[in-house]
């Protein structure tokens, strides 16, 4: 019988560890809780680390040191803290380091696995104690690497938990473990510097965020395990585009973590575009089985002698075959792009060979043909209009826009003809809608036609807007029509109502409440529509009823383009055109109305007895004059015009108006102070009651509604419904 602790035992544990050393090696400490990072560097498992020589050097010399040797990098999160053990490793691995550090072994310290199963009280600072007496006892030096190091502090940052970085101390201090930490600004502030003695065992290396230029650096030096991790060509614009779009449009992220994942994406579209159908194609795809369904479902009821709606069946049928067409068509524009591109990459890869080749077995003649050849293939598909190109043979500075655009809704993409046409004929699509207000529409037109070429001074909103004048001019529906024709709908469009911030304390509604109130972490509605729809427009609506003080968030708003929440969250809002509404200085608008040249002198002091001047010179003052008879009598014909749609579209009868209730409805509007909002009351609240009356009671007798005549006869309004 051999006993559990006799001396067969130890040499039949010796033995099997022998005939195994990587189980062995995997059964120690360092194994089960630690991978190595040095070892990984050796088998090119690491990515290139550059332009931060800087901060290498720094903790460099702090791991040379006899005591204290333990760096700690601090810095927001995405800007390449766990990167930097990497890019030691490196230097180890290619020797490009002291003396000292030559034969050192770089571990991480995996905490998921030290405190996984942990559950037993001491189980996790036994690990610890076993990694600690490990990395002692190694006989080659060993740095250990912590990342997320404030979860250290209070085991994990469990309550109730024992400090597992009061095992690390000694040791730290006297320098007989050598560690890197990384973690947060945040996380340091909360949970080191609330501990003097294990912050003075800390050497602080800052990590700030890389510039522009130096994120452009790091992603040259990625951009060759991209390439080969994707199996695609990357340019030199899109490495720069990355860079600087991220930077510049997305938020609340840091380079050049932001700037990567958009150069991945984008590698991502092309590797899938080679052997899926492109999303254009299976978007048709999907609306014309959508439409098939329909067609079916009316098929199916017309043949059970259901009665069915066959204008509606017609028009699905014939854009069914307009979207057969389509398709069809797109498949051969895909197959011939297809063909183009994998061409192109064909001799792609046949130039790169030859360029590699020895210089004697290179035939100049043939590298001269294929050149020639992929010339030609680039310009066959350069030739492609861009709203027609379904695939791209590499990624350039255009994919990284579109990876942009559909992550921030910021169309910093090339512009197509429905969107330069919309933006250069905004006067005229406005005219249609906003009546005798040409010359407050041309002013914004000239504003936002300067914001969309990108000639504003960096930092600034797209716009900032006051719009005054009169009730019921026009004011709020051209903000609406803005929203509409230039954002895709009124979902882009946040309107808040601020007479309901009369008080100075409702501003925490608009931006969130602050640590310690009730509230606080839920965001402001301001705050929050502009963090999820980053490219909106912003209607701060009757904006003199709000308290003068609620106003001042927005000084940096209209200025620098950002505003800070209850939180302290800085909101990025430089893509965001604001409008504020206001009937101020009404009076002076009305007497002033013949002379537009003397309004605006005549107008500010008006506004500056409510406005203060420093946030006055931030907006541009729109006047709204008020409405003549033309304008009004255009302003009844529409809205006839729409409810006599409305009268075919509900009941599928005849529409009778006669030009007699145009004059009535205008005798009636006699108060000019309320301008266009008079006229739906009358035709609401005078023409419509007696109409609906009638209505009904042909819909109660079942009867059809075949003719509604509307009309003005002896100075009563006439309903007449056969």
């Amino acid at each position: 019988m051999i006993l559990s602790d006799s001396a067969e035992t130890t040499v039949a544990k010796t033995d099997k560890n022998a005939a195994n050393p990587l189980q062995a090696a995997a059964e120690t400490p360092l194994g089960r809780f630690c991978t190595n990072v040095t070892e990984q560097a050796r088998n090119g498992e690491l990515d290139p680390v550059l332009s931060r020589e800087n901060e290498l050097n720094l903790m460099v010399d702090i791991l040379c040191r006899r005591r204290k040797n333990n760096p700690i990098v601090v810095g927001e999160a995405g800007v390449g803290k766990s990167a930097m053990i990497e890019g030691l490793a490196l230097r180890v691995v290619a020797g490009k380091v002291p003396t000292q550090l030559q034969n050192v072994e770089l571990y991480s310290l995996d905490l998921g696995r030290l405190q996984a199963g942990a559950s037993v009280k001491g189980e996790f600072e036994k690990r610890l104690k076993g990694v600690i007496d490990a990395i002692k006892q190694s006989p080659k030096p060993i740095i250990l690497f912590i990342d997320e190091a404030h979860t250290l502090i209070g085991s994990g940052n469990q309550e109730g938990g024992s400090d597992a970085a009061n095992l690390l101390k000694p040791a730290l201090a006297r320098g007989e473990l050598s560690t890197v930490a990384a973690t947060t600004w945040k996380e340091y502030k909360k949970y080191f510097e609330k501990d003097p003695a294990l912050t003075r065992r800390f050497q602080l290396v800052k990590l700030d965020e890389p510039t522009i230029d130096q994120a452009v650096d790091i992603l040259r030096g990625l951009n060759s395990v991209y390439e080969k991790a994707h199996n695609v060509l990357i340019t030199d614009d899109a490495l720069k585009a990355a860079a600087e779009l991220s930077a510049r449009y997305i938020s609340g992220r840091q380079l050049p973590d932001k700037a990567i994942d958009v150069l991945d994406t984008a590698c991502a579209r092309i590797a899938i575009n080679m052997t899926t159908p492109p999303k254009r194609l299976a978007l048709l795809e999907t609306l014309c089985h959508q439409r098939q369904l329909e067609i079916d479902m009316l098929e199916r009821a017309q043949f059970l002698g259901q009665e069915v709606d066959s204008e509606r069946l017609d028009v699905l049928r014939n854009q069914e075959l307009a979207d057969e067409a389509e398709k069809a068509a797109l498949t051969q524009s895909w197959q011939q792009q297809k063909s183009l591109v994998e061409s192109i990459i064909a001799l792609r890869a046949e130039l790169m060979e030859l360029n590699q080749a020895q210089e004697q077995e290179q035939d100049p003649d043939h590298l001269l043909v294929v050149r020639t050849a992929l010339q030609e293939q680039y310009q066959a598909l350069d030739a492609i209009d861009h709203a027609e190109r379904l695939m791209h043979p590499q990624v350039d500075a255009d994919q990284i826009a579109e990876v942009i655009a559909d992550w921030t809704g910021v169309p910093v993409d090339q512009m197509n003809t429905d969107e330069l046409h919309k933006i250069t004929h905004l006067t005229s699509i406005l005219g249609q809608a906003i009546k005798g207000q040409e010359t407050a529409i041309e002013r914004i037109h000239r504003h936002l036609l300067t914001a969309r070429a990108d000639l504003r001074r960096p930092g600034r909103p797209k716009g900032a807007f006051l719009l005054v004048g009169p009730s019921g001019v026009g004011k709020t529906e051209t903000v609406v029509q803005l929203a509409e024709q230039l954002y895709g709908g009124k979902q882009f469009l946040t309107t808040i109502n601020m007479s309901e911030y009369q008080e100075k304390h409702t501003v925490s509604r608009l931006i969130g409440s602050p640590p310690g109130y009730v509230g606080y972490g839920e965001g402001g509605v301001l705050t929050e529509a502009i963090r999820k729809m980053p490219y909106s427009v912003v209607l701060l609506d009757e904006v003199e009823k709000a308290h003068p003080e609620v106003l001042n968030i927005f000084y940096q708003g209209f200025d620098k383009g950002e505003i800070a929440d209850g939180e302290g969250r800085v909101i990025d809002c430089q893509n965001i055109v604001f409008f504020l509404t206001s009937n101020l200085g009404y009076q002076t608008i009305v007497d002033y109305a013949d002379e537009p040249a003397k309004l605006d002198e005549a107008l500010y002091p008006e506004l500056a007895a409510f406005f203060k001047p420093a946030l006055l010179a931030r907006m541009e003052v729109i006047p709204y004059l008020p409405l003549g008879k033309e304008v009004l009598a255009q302003i009844v014909r529409g809205k006839l015009a729409r409810l006599e749609k409305l009268f075919k579209t509900r009941y599928n009868a005849e529409v009778v108006i006669e030009e007699s209730l145009i004059d009535e409805i205008l005798s009636r509007a006699t108060r000019s102070e309320n301008g266009a909002r008079m006229l739906e009351a009358i035709i609401e609240g005078q023409l419509l009651p007696p109409v609906s009356l009638a209505l009904l009671n042909k819909l109660a007798e079942r009867a059809p509604v075949e003719r509604i005549r509307l009309a003005a006869e002896a100075g009563e309004f006439i309903g007449e419904v056969a």
